[in-house]
């Protein structure tokens, strides 16, 4: 009877016939699910992100919109941001800028979002005239000179009216700015005044006329004056209020009456309160003085003062926006001075 012998065990140990050790598969799951992950974010298009004139409903689509634009930013591809819709440009633009900072691509970013707002033109300097201290906040993060310029000019023009929204909320080196810029411009302003508190009318000697010298342009110049001090000086308070005031209304600043002071003798439009009817009303007060001839004269020595005081007033009336500030022709007419200018070196960034 054959029996058969068990194999010698093998020097590297365990059996010849013994069965292959069971081989148990590597867990998949995470791997699975990574890859998964990845190919969903590959594959998501532009297409399937909402419209600018939909604007999407789930907070973490807006996020995920954001970081695509920031993407597409960085290799060079042109953002989705809406070109119909100023009001939603800038919440986009806005939105893609502080993803950015915290990712520290401004200076890339930034050129994007400059270039984009910029292609609306004067839409979007009509909307910064209307917030000025929000494009502020967005020229600065976009490192952008035009709009943080038109801003800075509405804002300085109107100061300390935007003081509230911009306090807490800009680098310090922004406030500095508008505040060193308003002083400038308060300074501009009184040697202005002033030179109108001293405009009179000289004689061919060139003296200055006097009650004695030339009555009646004598009066034209205090007839000149009293109207620039009526409108220099902002409306009263009335003592006794409306019933339904809840509160003390703020004073109007000075800085608008004088700006619309300022304006208004650098148009060539009629001034009202210094007409034909005016002025015969004027004269009339003294019967004596009161004739056809007298009225022409007096007439032509008004206009005369309301020549220089136009040549006075014009560099502080010079307006740097790009916004066209006049009343007519479809413009904005605006009540402060818009003469600030940023300069080299003045850029708060550039610091």
């Amino acid at each position: 009877m054959l029996v058969q012998d068990t194999a010698p065990p093998s020097i590297f140990g365990g059996s010849e016939n013994a069965p292959p050790p069971v081989l148990r598969p590597k867990p998949t799951g995470t791997s699975a699910a990574f890859s998964r992950s990845m190919s969903n974010f590959s594959a998501l298009s532009i297409n399937s992100l909402p419209s600018a004139s939909q604007p999407p409903a789930n907070p973490d689509d807006e996020i995920l919109k954001d970081y695509d634009n920031l993407f597409r930013i960085m290799y060079q591809y042109p953002p989705s941001l809406s070109t119909t819709n100023i009001a939603t440009a800038y919440t986009e633009c806005k939105a893609l800028l502080h993803l950015a900072d915290m990712y520290d691509a401004l200076p890339i970013a930034g050129t994007r979002v400059d270039h984009h707002l910029l292609r609306f033109g004067a839409r979007l300097y009509k909307q910064i005239a209307k917030y000025p201290p929000s494009y502020l906040k967005l020229g600065y993060l976009a490192r952008s000179r035009t709009i943080f310029a038109e801003a800075l000019i509405h804002v300085v023009g109107q100061w300390p009216l935007a003081q509230s929204s911009l306090q807490n909320q800009v680098d310090t080196a922004v406030l500095d700015l508008i505040e060193d810029k308003h002083e400038d411009l308060e300074e501009a302003k009184s040697r202005v005044e002033a030179k109108l508190w001293r405009l009179s009318l000289t004689n061919p000697r060139g003296d200055r006329v006097t009650p004695t010298s030339d009555y009646l342009a004598w009066l034209a110049v205090s007839f000149f004056r009293s109207w620039v001090a009526e409108n220099a000086i902002s409306a009263p308070t009335p003592i006794l209020k409306p019933p339904s005031t809840a509160g003390p209304q703020p004073p109007l600043p000075a800085q608008s009456s004088s700006g619309r002071l300022f304006r208004t003798l650098s148009s060539s439009a009629p001034l009202p309160g210094l007409g034909r009817d005016d002025c015969k009303r004027f004269l009339k007060l003294s019967p004596d003085l009161y004739t056809r001839d007298n009225l022409r004269r007096f007439e032509r020595k008004v206009e005369e003062l309301r020549n220089l005081a136009r040549e006075i007033v014009r560099p502080i009336c010079r307006s740097f926006l790009e916004l066209d500030g006049s009343a007519g022709g479809g413009g904005v007419a605006l009540g402060y001075l818009t003469c600030t200018r940023v300069g080299d070196g003045e850029w708060p960034w550039e610091e």
